[in-house]
């Protein structure tokens, strides 16, 4: 799983985001005063899909299995997590790498 960060200077300013974020298709995972988590899942290609599906019913039934495992690849490692925060520094006082929406929309819009 990836996690992003976004900058956010007031909680207007993160809800601004979410929302933005919401028309591209992110879910809001939790949120409180000072972050919101968004999730955004992804389930691989349909192309890729359909073409493992065909080869694999027609010659190849491995392919299913692989088919399968790129599914699960791409629901539960390659869903990006956008982390919206107030916050500059972590827990450990460390200054937070902040992404930005352009890189977010791109990691959420991959195609592996």
């Amino acid at each position: 799983m990836t996690l992003l960060i976004l900058s956010a200077d007031s909680s207007k300013e993160m809800e601004n985001i979410a929302e933005d974020l919401s028309t591209h298709k992110f879910k809001l995972v939790e949120q409180e005063d000072n972050f919101i988590l968004m999730k955004k899942k992804r389930y691989g290609n349909l192309l890729i899909h359909a073409v493992c599906f065909i080869i694999a019913l027609s010659a190849f039934s491995l392919l299913i299995f692989i088919n399968v495992v790129y599914f699960m690849y791409s629901y539960i490692w390659a869903s990006p997590n956008v982390l919206i925060t107030t916050e500059k520094v972590s827990d450990e006082g460390e200054p937070l790498q902040f992404s930005s929406m352009d890189e977010v929309l791109n990691k959420a819009n991959a195609i592996l």
